[in-house]
């Protein structure tokens, strides 16, 4: 049976969430990833950056270096990057210099929102732009969310 693009997209970020589930089981802001090429996932990523103790360890960059491995070139087009959160500058960054044409967003972020939020690094003359759509599985996410930094906030009263 086929499936609609809608469709195919519910399901590939059904897969970034259950990446931002397993951060969140880890102590680690719950942010997941997955790259998609001709249907299949070629790469996924969560927030390890508590783990790794490495800045550089957020869910996108993962999920890109998974893929570019993958496939063995550092140029993901014909790709989509499904991610939880909106992506933050630097993340944004290795979309635009991976080629990434299209991004499918949860929800967008208020603090550190590289697409839109808070900056708009596709508004900047850069070689490559990519087309960015929010609010798929927003409420899961949203909610996922909510129920991490409310247990954080729990436990550091309890310190």
């Amino acid at each position: 049976m086929d499936m609609t693009p809608e469709q195919l997209d519910t399901l590939f970020m059904t897969e970034a969430l259950k990446e931002a589930e397993l951060a969140a089981q880890e102590g680690e802001v719950p942010v997941g990833a997955v790259v998609v090429r001709d249907g299949q996932i070629i790469g996924r990523g969560r927030n390890a950056r508590e783990y790794g103790k490495n800045a550089l360890a957020h869910a996108e960059i993962v999920a890109i270096d998974s893929a570019c491995k993958q496939i063995g070139s550092w140029r993901l087009l014909g790709c989509t990057l499904y991610v939880t959160m909106e992506p933050c500058p630097m993340c944004a960054g290795a979309i635009i210099s991976a080629r990434i044409p299209r991004v499918v967003c949860s929800v967008r972020d208020a603090k550190a929102g590289a697409f839109g939020s808070v900056i708009n690094l596709n508004s900047y003359p850069l070689n490559h732009k990519t087309q960015v759509e929010y609010g798929l599985l927003n409420e899961p996410y949203t909610r996922l969310l909510g129920d991490f930094f409310a247990e954080l906030r729990k436990k550091l009263r309890k310190k």
